[in-house]
């Protein structure tokens, strides 16, 4: 063999080692040189692998709706506990809303009571034994009433001015019993009085007791949309007058003995006022009256007597085809000399353009015998 031919075989030999190629098998990692990989484990600046964020950003997203679902529940169990809330105190205030409306009737039968004609002392003494019975019962259920936390304080009040109510007609049984056989009417009108101002005192109570500081306790509470009941146990200021009670006691008196009615008895027509317009009726001279739906008439009444009158009954009448317009008010206690005033709302149903007549009658008391002054009729003409 030939130095030419070596030299050929020699090329042939490395041209073949340096054009192999190999192909890695799939998924295959080649290794970095051992001496590649020193440098990077020594810090060098080769490229780093990517890692993988995938288990992390699950991680956040749970912990993200943790929160949320945590947050909700809050927000849910705050509104269970606010419906709560207002669920309760609906409850308590209806209670005792029933409750003090019930006392506030006993206070109107009370007044109706002591307006009665021929009212005697036996009557009247039954009568208000069972309406301390009553009131003594509406006291037992106020006590026994179990209010939300907030509202123990107020319902306390509540209970305060029921038991001032109940104290108040005992006392006044007691006092009507003790003045039988007073004579001074004065003195028995000042008895009376001591013990209705119990029940005067009952409303202040409810009012500053009781509605006032519970309305507070809503407030506190944020609870709206809920109205505190109010109770009025005395509606007429003839409960509370010396001498409105000592008239009363009189006439309580008289009829107790079984007497006819003595001394000057009789009311009469004081005016009768245009509202809201404010103009006066005259008897003799033709009012016209401009119509508007908020029309009435006021009619004033005088006790032109020397006694106490109950239960005078006002009638207005308006002619009108085919059916004349009748209204009926009634004064529950009027004393000598005082003047009372009732209204009558007409609206706008009376007849136009032609001359018509309102006319007023005050029903004779026991006792009147002068009738004159208890009816007028007032000519008038409605317009638009």
């Amino acid at each position: 063999m030939s130095t030419r031919d070596e030299d050929i075989l020699d090329f042939d030999f490395f041209d073949e080692e340096q054009t192999t190629t190999w192909e890695e098998p799939e998924g295959f990692e080649t290794q970095a040189p051992v001496a590649d990989r020193g440098r990077r484990g020594r810090g060098g600046s080769g490229p780093k692998p990517p890692r993988n964020l995938t288990p992390l950003l699950r991680l956040i997203g749970l912990i993200a709706l943790a929160i949320l679902v945590v947050v909700l529940m809050v927000v849910w169990v705050e509104g269970c506990t606010a419906d709560a809330k207002r669920d309760r105190n609906s409850a308590y205030l209806a209670d005792i809303g029933a409750i003090g409306n019930a006392s506030a009737r006993l206070g109107q039968q009370l007044s109706t009571l002591l307006t009665t004609p021929g009212l005697n002392q036996e009557d009247l003494d039954a009568k208000l034994g069972g309406f301390v019975q009553t009131a003594e019962t509406q006291t037992q259920r106020a006590e026994d009433l179990n209010p939300p936390g907030p509202m123990v304080v107020p319902n306390a009040g509540a209970v305060e001015s029921l038991r001032y109510r109940a104290n108040g007609l005992r006392g006044l049984q007691a006092a009507f019993t003790e003045a039988v056989d007073e004579t001074d009417a004065s003195v028995a009108g000042e008895l009376l009085l001591a013990q209705t101002q119990r029940l005067l005192a009952s409303d202040i109570i409810w009012t500053d007791s009781f509605q006032e500081p519970a309305e507070v306790v809503l407030t506190d509470e944020g609870i709206e949309g809920l109205d505190v009941p109010s109770s009025e146990f005395v509606t007429a200021d003839d409960l509370v007058s010396q001498s409105s009670l000592a008239a009363i006691w009189q006439r309580i008196q008289g009829a107790s003995t079984g007497g006819t009615p003595t001394g000057l008895h009789g009311n009469q027509i004081a005016s009768v006022k245009v509202l809201p317009g404010g103009q006066v009726l005259s008897a003799t001279t033709e009012t016209t009256i401009q119509v508007t739906d908020e029309l009435a008439f006021e009619v004033g009444v005088t006790d032109s007597g020397e006694s106490q009158e109950v239960r005078v009954k006002v009638t207005l009448t308006i002619p009108k085809q085919p059916d004349p317009i009748i209204l009926t008010e009634t004064i529950p206690i009027i004393d000598p000399g005082e003047t009372k005033t009732v209204r009558f709302k007409v609206g706008a149903l009376v007849p136009f353009g032609e001359q018509t007549t309102v006319k007023v009658d005050v029903d004779p008391v026991p006792g009147e015998t002068n009738t004159s002054n208890n009816t007028a009729e007032y000519p008038v003409i409605f317009t638009l």
